[in-house]
């Protein structure tokens, strides 16, 4: 149960990265101008019928993000009777979930991009501390110390890189943005390849799909390029600037929530025990017993 639970709020966090994306994107920050109120109203009593252009998007955030809200309160409770780690791991999503709400409603009362640029970071850290949950939650990672350096390091690059995404987002900062980058193509395949070789039935295919989302991240990210910095025409023009954006950030996303899997495998202990049957992540796991409550 607690597993289904926090799966399922990592999901919709995910949703709401792609929901705070078009927000960004489409220019409408600042299309509802109260807060934590819409217009005056009650968030949730808000007319669908008012909820055109901008406003539609802004509001659809807010909606989402009280959706988010409550089923990370509902996780950390969870995670409260579990104890330990998750314990601390739930009540630090609580806290987070909640920062990062008055942290949107301050960025719409006060309209600063400085804002902008922390509750879009504490967003992905957000999402990725969910996984780190998801997999802990499902079963007792191995240890593999040949690989905890690197995995860690590379976890943390990634998201440093997208902060500076943010930057360069809120505040031009494509030089920052170029150089993590690099860093990123070059460091995170290594450990992808590396992990894939060392047999973990676990870090295996998420390594394979981390290699698959980096090659994808790449394209977008030049195809995203193309559509803000050079004259070249676009197909789908307007609708493809706004997507290619968007899918950008979301992409990123997953190569951070499956950089902080390959993290958590090769550092967090665990008892090696035979492989089981795990159809959580559909195929054969998991050195490590399954936690009870899961």
């Amino acid at each position: 149960m607690t597993y289904r639970l926090a799966l399922l709020t990592a999901t919709a966090t995910l949703v709401l990265i792609v929901v705070g994306g078009l927000v960004t994107n489409t220019g409408a920050a600042l299309a509802v101008p109260d807060w934590p109120n819409t217009f005056g109203y009650n968030m949730f009593l808000f007319p669908w019928s008012r909820m055109v252009g901008g406003v539609l998007y802004e509001h659809s955030h807010r909606l989402v993000a009280a959706v988010v809200g409550s089923l990370t309160l509902a996780l950390a409770a969870a995670l409260w009777r579990r104890g330990g780690p998750l314990r601390a791991l739930g009540f630090a999503a609580a806290l987070a979930v909640v920062a990062q709400g008055v942290l949107g409603g301050l960025r719409v009362v006060l309209v600063k991009d400085t804002l902008a640029i922390v509750h879009g970071g504490l967003a992905q850290a957000f999402f990725g501390l969910l996984v780190a949950i998801v997999l802990l939650a499902s079963r007792a990672p191995a240890t593999d110390p040949s690989l905890r350096a690197l995995s860690v390091l590379a976890a943390a690059l990634v998201y440093v890189q997208i902060v500076f995404g943010a930057l360069l987002t809120h505040a031009g900062r494509l030089d920052l943005h170029l150089a993590g980058a690099a860093l990123v193509f070059v460091l995170v395949p290594i450990v992808a390849a590396r992990t894939r070789r060392a047999g973990d039935p676990v870090a295996g295919p998420v390594a394979r799909a981390l290699l698959a989302f980096l090659g994808v991240q790449l394209a977008l990210g030049v195809g995203s390029y193309l559509a803000r910095f050079s004259s070249i025409w676009i197909p789908g023009e307007q609708l493809t600037m706004l997507l290619l954006p968007v899918a950008h950030r979301v992409v990123g996303s997953l190569v951070l929530g499956a950089s902080v899997i390959l993290a958590l495998r090769a550092t967090a202990a665990g008892a090696r025990e035979p492989a089981v049957r795990d159809t959580a992540f559909g195929g054969r796991l998991a050195i490590g017993p399954r936690l009870e409550g899961s």
